[in-house]
């Protein structure tokens, strides 16, 4: 039988160890410093996830597509801007995805949806090609309800149910701001 060295028998033991002290350092450091950070790609797929969406207005009389959400945040930048191809249809109808839909927007914590939500989104860009502009003055009326509505509703990002039990006794989520390119969520007391 041949006999290892001792140094060799302990090695599977404290990569066991220093494995277990990772985790527990992961848990701990969730929110190191009060505070957690989010990268454009992690909640370019989030978005990603819940695209394409239709929304019917004026009770059905028109029909709005968002599709290929693209998420960057611009360096320098305190706001995201989030891009859509975008379709208008008619009486029930789908519109084929023409036009283009630009927008720039700080975020906040909501606790009732545990998300980032778009917070004071402002319209940068909204093209439907081949429209008057009577046309183009209505559609961005129906586009920025749009944008309030799910500005409202919907989560850019949610914090998922792990990171949110990691919170530190006593404190809350508090402001959310973009700084040096990230997403970051500050706690307060």
């Amino acid at each position: 039988m041949r006999r290892f060295p001792r140094p060799l028998l302990l090695l599977p033991a404290l990569c066991a160890l220093l494995l277990a002290g990772c985790s527990t350092i992961g848990a701990m450091s969730a929110w190191l410093n009060d505070q957690v950070a989010f990268t454009s790609p992690q909640l370019q797929r989030y978005v990603d996830r819940r695209f394409p969406r239709s929304f019917d207005k004026l009770g059905g009389l028109v029909s709005v597509t968002l599709a290929n959400p693209r998420l960057t945040i611009p360096p320098g930048d305190s706001r995201l801007r989030l891009e859509f191809d975008l379709g208008l249809g008619a009486l029930g109808g789908e519109g084929a995805t023409t036009g283009h839909l630009a927008l720039a927007s700080g975020l906040r914590y909501e606790p009732a949806t545990q998300g980032l939500h778009l917070d004071a989104p402002e319209l940068l860009q909204f093209e439907v090609p081949g429209s008057g502009e009577l046309l183009r003055g209505g559609s961005r009326a129906i586009v920025n309800s749009l944008l309030a509505e799910y500005a409202r509703s919907e989560p850019v990002y949610r914090l998922d149910d792990d990171l949110l039990a990691k919170l530190p006794a006593g404190k809350r989520i508090g402001t959310v701001g973009i700084e040096r390119g990230v997403v970051v969520v500050h706690l307060d007391r």
